[in-house]
C-alpha cells in the first residue's frame, strides 16, 4: 500500500508491551498523568491571556469563553483517550493517525506536533524570561537589557530563555520517573498558589464589576456581545494546550489501558474548574477594563494588578492592598508554571520523534536510548539546541499562534482517526471507548475549525509554509527509509505522484493567503510576502518537473 500502509494494531500493542534495554521505562500511573497534565495546561495561559481576552472581548463573560474552549477541548480529549487506551505506544496523535489513516498522514500530523511541543516549548520560554525579569526588578536587580531580548526587538539574544529550555531538557534526559517527581512538586506549588488568589481575593470581588456579565458589542465583530465571547474562547482555548501531551507517555505508563483516559480527562476537568473559578475572583476583584491599562508589560500580568486591588477603597475609589508580598509570590508560581510546561511539551516532542524514528521515517540517531537513563537523550539533546534557538532568537509573539495553530490541526486528525477507526476496526478492543460517535468526533472537528478560522492569516502562511519543508524531509528521506515500506520502489513512485500533487496544492493555497494578506495589511508585510511567493514558486517549479517526468520512477 505504499504511503497509506497502515501500522498494525497488534504490532502497536507488541512495541507497548515490549522490554528490554532499548524500550523505555514504565513508571506513570494514574496520578502522575494528572498531574503531568495539569504541568502543561497550567501555565502561561492562566496568568497571562485571561486579562487580555477579558479586557479586549469579553468582559466578566470571560468564565464562559472558558467553559466554551474546555468544551472543545473535551471533544477532542474523549478522542485522545480513547486512541491511548487502545494504542498506548508512545507517539500521541502520530501514532494514532499511523495505526487508522496511513504513513502519509501519520508524517503530517507528526511534523504538525512540532509546532505544538518544539515551537510552543520555544514560545514559553519567551515569556519564563520575560517573568524573571520582572522578579528581578522586585529585588532591584537586572540582566543586561541585550540579554533579554531577540535582535528583532532590539537585543542579542534571550539568555534566560536559553537557560530554561537546557535546565527542563537534562532533567528529562535523567528520566521520566525523575522528571515527574520534580513535575509533581511544581504542580502541587502553582495550584497552591491558585488557590491562595481564589481564597485570599473571594471576599473582595465586587458585584459591580460583573454588571453587565456580557458588555455590549462595540460595533465591530468580535469585540465584546456574543461574538466578543465566542472570539475570547479561541483565545483562551490555548490556555488548554497541552493536556494532549499526557498520551505521549503511554508507553512509560503501568496500566495506560485506565490510566490514560483518567489522566487526560482528569487534568481537563480539574483545570477547567481552577479557571472558572479564577476568572471569577479576578474579574471581580477589578473591573476588566483595567486590565488593558498601563503599558504593554502590565498587559500580560493580569494577576498582579487584581492583586493590587485586594484591600480597602477609600472615598476616593483608590485601594491599598492589604497582600502585596502576594505580588512576588504570584510571578515565582508563574515561573515555576512556565518550567512544568517546558518540561511536559519537550517531553512530547522527544516521544514523537522517538516513535517516527523507530518506524525509519526518522535517522535513527532519535530513538537511541540512553542505557542507563531509559530516555531517548539523543533526541532530547536535538531539541536542546533547535528549541533554544528558537528560544534565543526568534520573538515569541510570532511563534505563539504557529504553535495554537498547529495544536488545532492536531486535534482535528484526532478526531477524524476516531471516525476512520470505528468504521475500519469496529472489533478492536478499547478499554475507553468515545462517547456519542460520530456526534462528538464532528464536534470536535467543527470547533476546533472554528478557533481555527479566527487565527490571522500570517499564521496560516506560516503553517503552510511548515507543512511544506515537512513534505519536502518525507519526499528526500522519509518514503525511503520507511521500515513498514516492503516494495521501496513502488512507495517511491508513490511518492513522487503523491507528495507532488500534495507540494502543488499547498503552494498554490500559500500564494492565494499571502495575497490576501497582503492586500489586508496594506502591503507591510513586504518580506513575509515576498518569501511565500518565491518559495512556492520554488516548489510549483520542481514538484511540477517530478510529477510528469518521474512519477513512474524512484527519485
Amino acid at each position: 500500500m505504499g504511503l497509506f500502509t497502515r501500522k498494525p494494531l497488534n504490532e502497536l500493542l507488541r512495541e507497548a508491551n515490549e522490554s528490554g534495554e532499548h524500550t523505555l521505562k514504565k513508571t506513570l500511573g494514574p496520578w502522575g498523568l494528572i498531574a503531568l497534565g495539569m504541568g502543561a495546561i497550567i501555565g502561561a495561559g492562566l496568568f497571562s491571556i485571561t486579562g487580555m481576552a477579558a479586557a479586549n472581548y469579553a468582559g466578566p463573560s470571560i468564565m464562559v469563553s472558558f467553559l466554551i474552549a474546555a468544551l472543545g477541548c473535551a471533544f477532542a480529549g474523549l478522542c485522545y483517550a480513547e486512541f491511548a487506551s487502545m494504542i498506548p505506544v508512545a507517539g500521541s496523535a502520530y501514532t494514532y493517525s499511523y495505526a487508522t489513516m496511513g504513513e502519509f498522514i501519520a508524517w503530517i500530523i507528526g511534523w504538525d506536533l512540532v509546532l505544538e511541543y518544539a515551537v510552543g516549548s520555544a514560545t514559553v520560554a519567551s515569556s519564563w524570561a520575560g517573568y524573571l525579569n520582572a522578579l528581578l526588578s522586585n529585588f532591584n536587580m537586572s540582566l543586561p537589557p541585550e540579554l533579554m531580548t531577540t535582535p528583532f526587538d532590539g537585543g542579542w539574544f534571550n539568555l534566560p530563555a536559553v537557560f530554561i529550555v537546557v535546565l527542563m531538557s537534562l532533567v528529562l534526559i535523567k528520566g521520566t520517573s525523575e522528571s515527574a517527581f520534580v513535575n509533581a512538586i511544581i504542580v502541587l506549588l502553582k495550584v497552591a498558589i491558585v488557590l491562595v488568589f481564589i481564597i485570599v481575593g473571594f471576599k473582595y470581588v465586587r458585584t459591580e464589576n460583573h454588571i453587565p456579565f456580557v458588555p455590549d458589542n462595540t460595533g465591530t465583530f468580535g469585540e465584546f456581545g456574543f461574538s466578543g465571547m465566542i472570539r475570547a474562547a479561541a483565545v483562551v482555548f490555548f490556555a488548554y494546550i497541552g493536556f494532549d501531551a499526557v498520551s505521549t507517555a503511554a508507553q512509560e505508563t503501568k496500566n495506560p489501558k485506565k490510566a490514560m483516559p483518567i489522566g487526560i480527562m482528569g487534568s481537563l476537568i480539574i483545570c477547567t474548574v481552577l479557571y472558572v473559578i479564577f476568572a471569577y475572583v479576578m474579574t471581580g476583584v477589578v473591573n476588566y477594563k483595567e486590565f488593558a491599562a498601563g503599558d504593554a508589560s502590565s498587559h500580560l500580568a493580569p494577576v498582579a494588578i487584581a492583586i493590587q486591588n485586594m484591600g480597602t477603597m477609600a472615598a476616593d475609589g483608590t485601594v491599598t492592598p492589604e497582600y502585596p508580598w502576594l505580588n512576588t509570590s504570584i510571578i515565582i508560581a508563574i515561573l515555576l508554571g512556565y518550567a512544568s510546561v517546558i518540561l511536559v511539551l519537550l517531553l512530547g516532542q522527544s516521544r514523537v520523534f522517538y516513535s517516527m524514528s523507530k518506524d525509519g521515517l526518522l535517522p535513527r540517531v532519535f530513538s537511541s536510548v540512553h542505557p542507563k537513563f531509559k530516555t531517548p537523550y539523543k533526541a532530547n539533546l536535538f531539541f536542546l539546541l533547535f528549541v533554544s534557538v528558537f528560544a534565543a532568537f526568534i520573538p515569541g509573539r510570532v511563534v505563539g499562534e504557529m504553535t495554537s495553530i498547529g495544536t488545532l490541526f492536531a486535534f482535528i486528525l484526532v478526531c477524524v482517526g476516531v471516525l476512520v477507526m470505528r468504521k475500519k476496526m469496529p472489533d478492536a478492543p478499547r478499554a475507553f471507548k468515545t462517547p456519542l460517535v460520530p456526534l462528538v468526533p464532528i464536534l470536535g472537528i467543527l470547533t476546533c475549525f472554528f478557533m481555527m478560522a479566527f487565527l490571522p492569516l500570517d499564521t496560516w502562511v506560516r503553517l503552510v509554509v511548515w507543512m511544506l519543508i515537512g513534505l519536502d524531509v518525507y519526499f528526500f528521506y522519509g518514503a525511503k527509509h520507511s521500515l513498514l515500506s516492503e516494495d521501496k520502489i513502488t512507495t517511491a513512485m508513490q511518492a513522487n505522484k503523491v507528495v507532488s500533487i500534495s507540494v502543488l496544492i499547498l503552494s498554490v493555497v500559500l500564494i492565494l493567503i499571502a495575497i490576501l494578506h497582503h492586500i489586508n495589511t496594506e502591503g507591510r508585510d513586504a518580506i513575509l510576502y515576498y518569501f511565500s511567493l518565491i518559495f512556492a514558486a520554488i516548489h510549483i517549479g520542481y514538484f511540477t518537473y517530478i510529477y510528469f517526468m518521474k512519477k513512474n520512477k524512484a527519485v
